[in-house]
């Protein structure tokens, strides 16, 4: 009788959960990429490395994996999305004042050359977006090229 008892638990548990999964799909999750007001600065190098590693989360030009559209998941990639572009975001570089670009790009070199970025759970499904050392050199390059630009006024 006990057995029986813990199948039909068991089995409601299974059933619960199914419809626990799909309750979860119908929470939205904001995945818009808004417009992109500038560029920022960058030889076609630098751009490169940037957009390939840096833009998902720190751009107005996100591109949306098929598993950012699946709950839970999709809430934590929103979450980083959103947070990516309140720290910095490649997309509205105009509306920063010299100061912070030059700031942001100092605490951009500094978690790049400290392996924080790009985060290591975003590397297994985006590989491409893997730094190896000469990427961080262009990067350190053109971070420094800009800060002297912006410091020089030109």
């Amino acid at each position: 009788m006990k057995h029986i008892e813990m199948r039909r638990i068991a089995k409601w548990g299974v059933v619960a959960t199914i419809i626990a999964i799909g309750a979860i799909q119908l929470v939205p999750v904001d995945r818009t990429n808004p417009p992109v007001e500038t560029e920022v600065p960058a030889n076609a190098e630098a751009g490169a490395v940037l957009r390939r590693a840096c833009y998902d989360c720190h751009s107005n030009e996100t591109v949306w994996p098929w598993y950012s559209r699946i709950a839970p998941v999709s809430w934590l990639v929103a979450r980083d999305v959103r947070e990516g572009r309140e720290e910095l975001n490649l997309s509205t570089w105009n509306r920063y004042t010299t100061k912070q670009q030059i700031k942001k790009l100092k605490e951009s070199w500094e978690e790049v050359a400290e392996g924080e970025m790009p985060p290591w759970l975003y590397l297994p499904p985006h590989p491409d977006a893997r730094l190896s050392a000469g990427d961080r050199e262009v990067l350190r390059a053109w971070s420094r090229s800009l800060s002297v630009r912006d410091t020089d006024g030109r």
